[in-house]
């Protein structure tokens, strides 16, 4: 996924803990294949843009500086990009289900405030794109910020006390292993399909009298009274392309120096789509690990962070 992805697939390694004991694969070849099928997927369209060059960040008189979480406090999200789904093994020989979520120079481009605007946010950028696939405005916009031009925009509303300036790139230390996460985006499109398959219904019999009507709906409702079909009646249509949001992802592993979250589970879309990552909204703040406040201000980290995993052996049936 963008040319900066290929130089990220030839160094990038994955670690993979298999029954108690750390082994380390390479994982070049799987990342390499998911960049080539993003590609093909979503050609030139999304995968071929150069990064423009920006004049430098225009970055605010005061510097972020680390604040303690309070209750009120509400941090910002960040844009990824799906690159794929892997696995890993914990101590216990259990396997996890990972899709790997890509932070490509997500920044700053502008701060909204509650004079202005009428509410605080921040809203970010993420990827990059040419010159001639903006209009002028849009240029404007992001020369005004002094930042590169972004192919994605999205907006967080976050708490006073967690305005970042312009400029400013988040990391995947933004997060940390162990802490629950909402991810929002649009799911995969499957067409015009029927009500066996896009609403799970079980279908008609297969024999003893029924004729080509095996997968049909049956009787919607419709007789004298009410003499209508009720809105919202379940019914073949569209399905997929909708904008979806999964809740209480679980973060497996951060991998701050390649800019990469390994989160457990399925996430909505294609690999190459931008997704929207948060903290969790269903969990209370004495459930999440401590975060960093308003993001990680730190030094550079170099070493891959991995969640705990549980003491309790998962295959001891004995207190079962």
């Amino acid at each position: 996924m963008y040319r900066s992805l290929s130089k990220l697939a030839r160094t990038v390694q994955v670690s993979v803990p298999q029954t108690g004991s750390e082994a380390s694969i390479s994982g070049r070849t799987w990342l390499e294949a998911s960049i080539a099928s993003c590609q093909s997927v979503g050609g030139s369209r999304h995968f071929a843009a150069q990064p423009a060059l920006a004049e430098e960040p225009k970055w605010s008189e005061s510097q972020p500086e680390s604040l303690p979480f309070t209750s009120s406090s509400r941090r910002t999200g960040v844009i990824a990009v799906k690159v794929g789904m892997t696995q890993a093994w914990d101590k216990w020989s259990m396997r996890i289900p990972l899709t790997v979520l890509w932070l490509d120079n997500c920044q700053v481009v502008q701060v909204k405030s509650e004079p202005r605007e009428g509410y605080t946010a921040l809203q970010l950028g993420c990827g990059s794109k040419r010159d001639k696939q903006l209009n002028g405005r849009q240029l404007g916009h992001y020369r005004t910020a002094g930042v590169d031009n972004k192919r994605k925009l999205a907006e967080f509303r976050v708490s006073q006390d967690a305005i970042l300036p312009v400029g400013f790139e988040l990391s995947a230390a933004h997060f940390v292993p162990g802490q629950f996460l909402d991810i929002a985006g649009m799911t995969i499109g499957k067409g015009f399909q029927g009500v066996m398959k896009r609403h799970g219904f079980k279908g008609q019999p297969a024999s003893h009298g029924n004729s080509l009507a095996h997968r049909a709906p049956g009787g919607i409702g419709a007789c004298q009274d009410p003499g209508k079909v009720w809105p919202g009646k379940k019914m073949p249509g569209r399905m997929g392309n909708k904008r979806r949001t999964v809740q209480s992802v679980w973060v497996y592993k951060v991998d701050p120096v390649r800019n990469l979250i390994y989160v457990r589970g399925q996430v909505p879309g294609h690999k190459g789509n931008f997704v929207l990552v948060k903290d969790a909204v269903m969990k209370q703040s004495h459930q999440q690990p401590e975060r960093p406040f308003p993001t990680y201000l730190g030094p550079s980290l170099t070493d891959v962070l991995t969640a705990p995993t549980s003491e309790k052996d998962p295959f001891d049936y004995q207190d079962a």
